[in-house]
């Protein structure tokens, strides 16, 4: 194969257009332009090429030509001459040495691309010659440093590691990653290729929640039945549950191969072949006329998981410096300059660098545009595709409760979530009695869910829970807005990385795809937490020192304030250098000087100790001599003086303080019935008194003598309990902080006996490290982006009942338990604080607001791509130069942008649509999409009251801005109300805004208000201005505003 040909195939694996079977995400999109592509490479690069070669060889030619005359004309003999000969030798090696030149081009390209380009991704790692590196580094005392630290890991979501879909007639298959074997598969892989593979039958040594050994079976197909509500009804299905491992092979070992591997064995299984032909359907492609849709699936599952990790947040400038090194470093060899032959040969080569160099750029332009459109897409602010409310029937009025125990799907979920008794009466009056059961406003009609929403006052305000099923990174993204500044406490458990528990990582890059997983993440929650606000981050000892790292440069290395260790399993986790793991680490960090933690409530066993009460309360009797720091006489020699004591009562003696011999004199001298006591320890050791003379006096029914039980008169004072607690030790070993009994145990008392959620945390472990992270104020605000099972939710909704608080959560969470595990768990903290078997034991609720929201995901993202192409007449009155720079720059953002949001669409906002991924497969279904609610997170709007009437062709937020000013923001069917009509409405919707209600009015739609009129005054007519903005421009500047 030529060298050209060798780039040109490497570069269209690069393009990603060498898979023209793979119809999802960035492959889709790509091969939509695979012609033009193709024609780029395949044609106009190489005639670029020559003709940059040929337009650097005449001039060289014509410069050799123009000496060649003037030696010549100076009267050298042509044939006598050596300057002539050299001159007449260069003429003929530039004829002869194109080709030679062109070669070297395609072989430098070839070589400079592929150094950076892995499957999917361009990985920095900045290359200062051959394999040696060079890392950034701006002057720091210590940095942290790893492979993939200027992009974005994309593939935070368990649909990655689990994949599934559906068959016509309706069952699951699914694909699903079984984590690695600790005790088997622990090894490093830095020699191995990590592959997806057909998992062989075994047995696995598990600890069951007793902390006992058992032997769980694994079989490579399995087909599990299982029962779920449908409608209110409960069906059986069946789900084909196919096991792969991600495991170090032989390096060199081809995906392909080991997909065709698994096929033949599933295939031959009796299960399949009795039950589940349907996955040898037929699913051609041109180059695969015999594809199964197994092998179709498949294909995508192992391609997802094992190619683009990454995004680059700058590979034009990352490129285009490295481009820079390579030329200098390896092109010209500028370290040996100074050699006459080395200085000669970069004078040979000059035409040919020039031409790398400007086809090398010409090629990072086009994977920028690329790499960029990429970028645009991940960080842009995701639609909100879905949301709803969860309300205590507490916070409905009860004239809606007829209308309300009507609803199937409600009274079906109350009976699944075990609130009722299926021998309840099905009426009004039961509701009445029982105020504590949630409603989900989802499962209602639209107009009751408006109705009731519309009735929720201060919306915002009294909200207990933000519940959102989203890739926490755009979440966060969302969140930016409204939330800045506005949290106390994020507690974070995130994944630990370990072998038990593994993200999806890149061959070679385990840790460094954790790593920039946490970084980002942590990027965009600093912002949201107040000046005051506590960071609190769980992690065993696989990452921690990394970890540790990363949050002290997010934080500063200053607003450290601690890592506790916390034994979370007493019995150990078995681990293969010997020891029992039975501790985890939690990383406190504050954000700013203002933060602090909080002091830790004592146990009983602690206020035990106070027993003894007096008028002001319990009390227990310490010695007043000061014991431990700043005690010595020495330290604070005005503390350090006798105290006259007579029986029961005390004095302290008239003296005068020396300050030359910093110490009291002219004591007066004690009667004959007073004792002396000093405050001298048992060594004989000058120490001090706790308090000064001055506080003594004040406060001297604090103190009193006592003789201990050795005899010896003592001066002791009564420590009495703060309401704070006991400042938090660095160690937590109490019982209850056991994730198995208070964590894995505690949702089984939720769910029944069945094991729903692997390692969730012990609920009084949570409970304790948001407590004193700034949970402790009543009207706080924790964020969780890693919810998991929901186990801060529950601590928060738990600390509320303790002290009939107001404190607030914002959950976060991608995982499919999102829907089945995190959300009901909230709800059933809320409906009882005590569970046993599934079912409540009181009826012990709390009144609670839960929004529920789900969020486009970067996939949907790209599945809504569609390219329009442009009129082929357009080129035709463009020059090459022109027609080429729109393929290398603008193609992708020209052609997109009305698929990634059309504006025009907003004259009818209730109806937007959008593809939606239905499974991890990527079926989709055409979803309307929540504009409204969408628009108030990109404004940061802190909602005041909804009133939504969407069959009148309204919806109207009252609320407030970030910026403090009062809103109002108006969404409107344009063909419900139009010009006319919403003049008509103009004072019913407050849109004149005379009396100065509104700061800023928002509206959709075309229309000729007036955004300046004139109102009576005191000293007659005043002009007055309005706000008055579009929602559309606003929308697309909030939605695709770049990164700072």
């Amino acid at each position: 194969m030529s060298k050209y040909n060798e780039l040109v195939k490497k570069l269209k694996e690069i393009f990603q257009i060498d898979r023209p079977e793979l119809d999802f995400g960035i492959y889709r999109i790509l091969n939509a332009r695979a012609d033009e592509i193709n024609d780029y490479l395949d044609n106009k690069l190489k005639a670029k090429i020559q003709s940059a070669l040929a337009e650097a060889g005449n001039a060289n030619k014509a410069d050799l030509e123009q000496q060649l005359q003037a030696a010549t004309d100076a009267g050298f003999e042509p044939d006598q001459s050596p300057k002539v000969q050299e001159l007449k030798g260069q003429l003929a090696a530039a004829a002869s040495g194109a080709n030679e030149h062109e070669n070297a081009v395609f072989s430098h390209l070839l070589t400079f691309f592929s150094r950076y380009y892995d499957n999917g991704d361009f990985i920095s790692k900045r290359r200062y010659k051959g394999d040696t590196y060079a890392i950034p580094y701006a002057g720091e005392e210590v940095m942290l440093h790893w492979a993939n630290k200027d992009q974005y890991y994309i593939k935070s979501g368990e649909n990655f590691a689990n994949y599934s879909f559906k068959l016509d007639d309706g069952r699951k298959v699914s694909f699903k990653l079984l984590a690695a074997d600790t005790a088997k598969d622990n090894r490093k892989d830095n020699d191995a290729d990590r592959r997806f593979v057909l998992i062989e039958p075994h047995t696995r040594t598990k600890l069951d929640e007793d902390g006992e050994e058992f032997e769980q079976a694994y079989q490579s197909v399995d087909v599990v039945k299982t029962t779920d509500l449908v409608d209110g009804e409960s069906v059986e299905t069946e789900e084909l549950v196919i096991h792969f491992e991600y495991k170090a092979m032989k390096k060199g070992t081809k995906q392909d191969a080991l997909v065709q591997a698994a096929i033949t064995t599933i295939l031959a299984d009796s299960e399949v072949q009795q039950h589940w032909v349907e996955l040898t359907k037929r699913a051609p492609t041109e180059k695969n006329p015999n594809r199964t849709e197994l092998e179709r699936h498949l294909t995508t599952y192992t391609q997802r998981n094992t190619a683009d990790y990454f995004i680059h947040k700058d590979l034009g400038g990352f490129l285009s410096n490295e481009l820079d090194f390579y030329i200098k470093n390896e092109v010209m060899n500028l370290d040996n300059v100074q050699n006459a032959k080395v200085f000669s040969n970069i004078e040979k080569q000059l035409r040919m660098i020039q031409c790398l160099r400007k086809v090398a750029q010409e090629l990072i332009t086009f994977l920028t545009q690329i790499e960029s459109f990429q970028k645009k897409l991940w960080t842009k602010k995701k639609f909100v595709t879905q949301s709803s409310y969860i309300a205590s029937l507490d916070k409905i009025d009860d004239k809606y409760y007829n209308d309300i125990i009507g609803v199937d799907k409600q009274w079906a979920k109350w009976q699944h979530l075990n609130f009722i008794d299926t021998n309840a009466n099905r009426d009004a009056e039961y509701l009445r009695n029982n105020k504590g059961l949630l409603v989900d406003t989802s499962l209602l009609s639209n107009s009751l869910a408006e109705k009731i929403i519309n009735e929720i006052e201060s919306i915002d305000d009294n909200f207990t829970g933000l519940l959102i099923q989203s890739d926490n990174y755009q979440a966060l993204q969302l969140l930016q807005s409204k939330y800045n500044s506005k949290v106390n406490t994020i507690y974070i458990d995130p994944p630990y990385n370990t072998d038990a528990a593994p993200i999806l990582y890149k061959n070679g890059y385990r840790d460094s795809s954790w790593l920039t997983l946490l970084n980002d993440r942590l990027d965009k929650a600093h912002p949201l937490l107040k000046n005051s606000g506590v960071l609190c981050a769980t992690i065993d000892d696989y990452e921690h020192n990394e970890f540790a790292k990363i949050i002290k440069q997010k934080f500063g290395a200053d607003n450290s304030l601690g890592t506790v260790t916390v034994r979370m399993n007493p019995s150990g986790r078995i681990t293969l250098n010997g020891l029992a793991q039975s501790h985890e680490y939690a990383i406190f960090s504050g954000k700013s000087y203002q933060s602090r933690l909080f002091k830790m409530e004592r146990s009983d066993e602690q206020n035990s100790r106070f027993n003894n009460t007096d008028a002001t309360g319990t009390f227990e009797l310490r010695n007043f001599r000061r014991e431990g720091s700043s005690s010595d006489r020495a330290e604070r020699p005005k503390r350090h003086f006798p105290i006259y004591v007579k029986e029961n009562t005390f004095r302290v003696p008239t003296m005068r303080w020396d300050e030359s011999t910093r110490s009291y004199v002219d004591i007066e001298q004690p009667s004959d019935t007073e004792q002396v006591v000093w405050p001298i320890d048992g060594t004989g050791r000058e120490r001090v008194w706790r308090w000064g003379i001055d506080r003594i006096k004040k406060e001297h029914t604090e103190i009193f003598p006592k003789v201990n039980n050795k005899g010896v008169l003592n001066i002791y004072y009564k420590y009495r309990p703060n309401n704070e607690g006991i400042t938090p030790p660095s160690v937590w070993i109490d019982k209850k902080y056991s994730a198995t009994e208070y964590g894995t145990n505690h949702l089984k008392r939720l769910f029944g006996n069945q094991s729903i959620f692997d390692f969730p945390k012990s609920i009084h472990a949570v409970e304790d490290c948001i407590d004193i992270a700034g949970a402790r104020e009543k009207n706080s605000l924790c964020l969780d982006f890693f919810a998991g099972s929901g186990t801060t939710g529950h601590a928060v909704i738990n600390l509320n009942r303790k002290d009939d608080g107001k404190r607030k959560f914002i959950l976060v969470e991608q995982g499919e338990y999102f829907r089945t595990i995190t959300l009901p768990r909230v709800m059933k903290a809320s409906f009882s604080s005590d569970w046993k078997g599934g079912l409540p034991k009181n009826d012990s609720y709390q009144s609670v607001v839960f929004k529920v929201m789900q969020l486009e995901s970067y996939e949907d993202t790209l599945n809504n791509i569609h390219l329009l192409k442009k009129d082929a007449g357009l080129f035709d009155f463009m020059s090459p130069e022109v027609a080429n720079d729109y393929l290398l720059k603008y193609m992708l953002e020209e052609e997109s942008k009305d698929s990634l949001l059309n504006t025009d669409n907003f004259r009818k906002p209730f109806s937007y649509e959008m593809d939606i991924a239905a499974d991890s497969a990527g079926a989709t279904e055409r979803k309307t999409i929540n504009l409204v609610e969408t628009f108030n997170f990109l404004v940061g709007l802190h909602a005041k009251s909804i009133e939504s009437n969407v069959e009148r062709g309204y919806v109207r937020i009252e609320g407030t801005l970030p910026t403090g000013e009062r809103t109002l923001i108006l969404w409107r069917d344009c063909d419900k109300i139009g010009y006319d009509k919403l003049n008509e409405y103009a004072n019913r919707f407050d849109l004149y805004a005379k009396e100065q209600t509104f700061d800023v009015i928002y509206i959709n739609g075309d229309h000729n208000l007036p955004t300046a009129f004139t109102v009576d005054g005191e000293d007659g007519e005043v002009m007055r201005s309005l706000k008055l903005r579009q929602i559309e421009p606003e929308f697309l500047s909030l939605m695709f505003a770049e990164e700072a």
